[in-house]
């Protein structure tokens, strides 16, 4: 688990990323610390397990559904990358609850200074902006960010000069592509709402009509809330 306050940023000294899988090696310095081969490690927002560390580096195994789901695939050496260790049992919890399992990624639409933030506007798919609300908690990058504005098509998040300064997130131009994981209880309520479905709102779209009881087509019933208990 992670928080999504960054710790630093690296630079990937190599990678190799086919179709399939991978690895990576990142050039770090704050995140070696106490780490040891087996410790996780949010890169960019994805959670990689360290198998071998050296003195300014750690290389991390890259699996087949990372490749598929986030933006890793497009960069190479060089490429800044947003750093986080695993969430201490006695840290402080200054971000929001962070999985380190990217939902997806999202495109960087613009990038609008206003006064001393930056407003940066990113489009994703419905099914990601579907779990996003006003005020609510979303990681790009592995970094955690308050959404400032939502609708059908892009969300909005300010970024403050601090932020701005210890990640790689105004770094970005309008066309790059971001990492994105919606805030872990969204999903954990969508899915009680749909009644333990594998797919949102059951096995079709919102609004679809659906025969079966109130659970399955995502209904909030008295019923439904006694049998949880609640």
């Amino acid at each position: 688990m992670f928080t999504g306050i960054i710790e630093e940023v690296g630079t990937i000294k190599s990678m190799t990323a086919g179709e399939s899988s991978g690895e990576i090696r990142v050039k770090a310095r704050k995140v070696l610390e106490g780490t040891q081969i087996g410790d996780s490690i949010a890169v960019n927002g994805i959670c990689l397990t360290v198998t071998s560390l050296a003195a300014d580096s750690f290389t991390a195994d890259v699996m087949a559904e990372t490749v598929r789901r986030s933006a890793l695939r497009e960069q190479g050496p060089g490429a800044k990358v947003n750093l986080e260790r695993a969430m201490a049992a006695d840290g402080r919890f200054g971000g929001h609850m962070v999985s380190g399992h990217i939902d997806g990624t999202g495109t960087v639409v613009s990038l609008e200074r206003e006064e001393n933030a930056v407003w940066v506007t990113i489009s994703a798919s419905g099914e990601i902006l579907r779990l996003i609300v006003e005020k609510g908690s979303i990681a790009i990058d592995g970094i955690s960010l308050t959404v400032a504005y939502v609708d059908e098509q892009v969300f909005k998040v300010s970024i403050i000069p601090h932020t701005g300064e210890e990640t790689t997130l105004l770094d970005r131009r309008p066309g790059d592509t971001v990492n994105l994981e919606n805030d872990i209880v969204g999903k954990y309520v969508e899915k009680l709402l749909s009644g333990g479905s594998s797919t949102p709102y059951g096995a079709g779209a919102p609004g679809d009509s659906q025969k079966g009881s109130s659970e399955d087509e995502g209904g909030l019933t008295m019923e439904f809330l006694e049998k949880m208990g609640i």
